[in-house]
């Protein structure tokens, strides 16, 4: 089996909470769990991602979520950058990793690497 979860914390929770409310959206995950200084982002119940106030992490993270098809990938680079991430790499296939790899990156507000990744059959 997988793993179940991933949690960091971040120096601004609700900056970091913003962005993450956005830029999950198109990806059809949003906040299944909320305290003050924290939250849990997932779907269906199932939480993926828990995110809490603290110091920030010494080195910076590579989270992909999968999305349901290249437009959602698109989408959440769109609401990612507005959200206020920068771009790390636009929509597009990544043929390095396997063909059908279609995928978007963003850095969070603390530099941190969020990938959508839809994988295409070809």
């Amino acid at each position: 089996m997988g793993f179940d979860h991933i949690g960091f914390t971040v120096p601004n929770f609700l900056k970091s909470r913003d962005f993450y409310v956005s830029a999950l959206a198109p990806l059809e995950i949003g906040i299944v769990h909320e305290g003050a200084d924290r939250a849990a982002f997932g779907e269906n119940g199932r939480v993926l991602l828990w995110i809490g106030s603290g110091p920030s992490l010494q080195a910076s993270i590579h989270l992909a979520f999968a999305a349901r098809d290249k437009a959602a990938v698109a989408a959440f680079h769109a609401a990612a950058t507005e959200a206020g991430g920068r771009d790390n790499g636009a929509p597009g296939y990544r043929p390095q990793y396997h063909p059908g790899y279609y995928a978007a990156f963003v850095l969070d507000p603390d530099g941190h690497n969020i990938e959508a990744v839809f994988h295409e059959r070809v």
